[in-house]
C-alpha cells in the first residue's frame, strides 16, 4: 500500500493508475462503440436506397484510432492534478486532433460529393474528367489550407500576417489571370448547370454545330460545314444558346398558295385536304389549317403541325410526304398552285382628254 502513495512528478501512483484505467476504459468503450455502430448501422444502411446513411457509416468508420487514443488520454488526465502548462499541452493536443479528424471527415464528404453528386451531373469525357480533377484539387487545397492555418494558430503562431500576405498575393494573382479564372468558373458553371453537354447540337448567335469538347477555358463546336469553332466559356455563357438536342418535338408552320381562279367551292376542299394529309402522317400531331389571307398573287393557306420526333431528317421526310400528297390531290381536282405573277396594263392612243 505504501507503493500506491509514492509520487511520480508530484502525483501519487494511485492517481496515475486511476488515470490509466480511465484512459483505457474510455479507449475501449469508444472503440467498441465505433465497431458496434459500423456493424449494426452499416448492415441497416446497406438495405436502404438512400446514400446518406452509408455516408454516416463511412464517416464513423473513418475515425482514426489515434484520435480515439488522444481523446482517451485527455479523459484520463482529468483524474490527475496536472500543472497548468501540462493541461495546456493536453488541451492543445486534443484541439489539434479534432482539427485533423474534422479535416479527414470533410475530405471524405468532398469525396462523397464528387462521386455521388458531381459525377452524376457531368458526362464522361476527357475534358470533363480534367475539370473534375482540377475542381477536386482546388477544393482539397482549400480544405487543408484552412486546417493548417487552424493548427498553426493553435500552436501559437501569428497567422494574421500570413493570411494578409496570402490575401494580397491572391488578389494580385487574381487580377493577373482574371480572364482565365472567369473562363474556369464559366466552365464549372457549364458542367454543373448543364445548358448543354458534349454531343448536343446548339446555335450560338449565327454559329451552329455539335459540341465536341467543354474545356477549362474554351468550348469547341464542330460546325455543319466542317470547321471547328472555338468559344471562350465566358463569352459563351453571355450569349443566347439554342439547344436543339433538348427539343422533344418540332413545331412546323408552312403555307401554300392557290390561284385566284380557284372556284369558290374548292376553297373548303383545300383546307380539308390540308387537314387530312397532315393527320395521315405518322408521329405527327395536327394543330390547325386556315385560309390565311389574300396574297399579291395567291390565296394563301397556313397550316401548323408538330413532328413528335425532334430529328431534323424526320421532319424533312414528313414535309416531303405532305408536299407530294398535296401535289397529287390538287392535280386530281384541277387546283393550281399559285406562282408570282404581274399584270401589265397598256393604254393605246395616248392620255385620255382632260375634262
Amino acid at each position: 500500500m505504501n507503493f500506491l502513495h509514492r509520487t511520480i512528478f508530484d502525483i501519487s501512483v494511485l492517481h496515475w493508475l486511476n488515470a490509466i484505467v480511465a484512459a483505457v476504459v474510455t479507449y475501449v468503450v469508444l472503440s467498441l462503440l465505433k465497431k458496434f455502430v459500423v456493424k449494426k448501422f452499416g448492415a441497416y444502411a446497406s438495405t436502404t436506397d438512400t446514400k446518406l446513411d452509408d455516408l454516416a457509416v463511412d464517416l464513423i468508420r473513418g475515425t482514426r484510432s489515434l484520435s480515439i487514443l488522444i481523446v482517451a488520454l485527455f479523459a484520463g488526465s482529468f483524474v490527475l492534478n496536472l500543472p497548468p502548462k501540462v493541461n495546456l499541452v493536453m488541451q492543445k493536443a486534443l484541439i489539434l486532433t479534432l482539427i485533423v479528424q474534422g479535416a479527414l471527415w470533410a475530405n471524405h464528404l468532398l469525396t462523397y460529393w464528387f462521386n455521388q453528386i458531381l459525377n452524376k451531373r457531368v458526362d464522361d469525357g476527357s475534358s470533363n474528367a480534367t475539370t473534375r480533377t482540377i475542381l477536386n484539387f482546388i477544393s482539397r487545397l482549400v480544405l487543408w489550407s484552412v486546417a493548417i492555418l487552424l493548427i498553426l494558430d493553435n500552436l501559437g503562431f501569428n497567422v494574421t500576417t500570413l493570411i494578409a500576405g496570402l490575401g494580397v498575393g491572391g488578389i494580385a494573382i487574381a487580377l493577373a489571370v482574371q480572364n482565365v479564372l472567369a473562363d474556369l468558373f464559366a466552365s464549372l458553371s457549364i458542367i454543373l448547370d448543364k445548358p448543354f453537354v458534349v454531343g448536343d447540337f446548339i446555335i450560338v448567335d449565327s454559329y451552329l454545330g455539335t459540341v465536341k469538347q467543354v474545356g477549362l477555358k474554351t468550348t469547341r463546336i464542330q460546325s455543319l460545314s466542317g470547321e471547328e469553332v472555338v468559344f471562350s466559356n465566358t463569352d459563351l455563357l453571355k450569349s443566347r444558346i439554342r439547344n436543339y438536342k433538348r427539343m422533344y418535338e418540332r413545331r412546323v408552320v408552312f403555307t401554300i398558295g392557290v390561284t385566284y381562279e380557284t372556284p369558290y367551292d374548292k376553297l373548303a376542299f383545300v383546307k380539308r385536304t390540308l387537314q387530312e394529309v397532315i393527320k395521315s402522317q405518322p408521329q405527327v400531331r395536327f394543330d390547325r389549317a386556315h385560309f390565311k389571307e389574300y396574297g399579291d398573287s395567291a390565296l394563301v393557306y397556313e397550316a401548323v403541325y408538330f413532328v413528335l420526333d425532334p430529328d431534323y431528317n424526320k421532319y424533312m421526310d414528313t414535309q416531303e410526304a405532305i408536299n407530294t400528297e398535296l401535289f397529287r390531290r390538287f392535280a386530281e381536282n384541277k387546283i393550281d398552285f399559285a406562282y408570282p405573277t404581274r399584270t401589265l396594263i397598256v393604254r393605246q392612243g395616248g392620255l385620255p382628254p382632260a375634262n
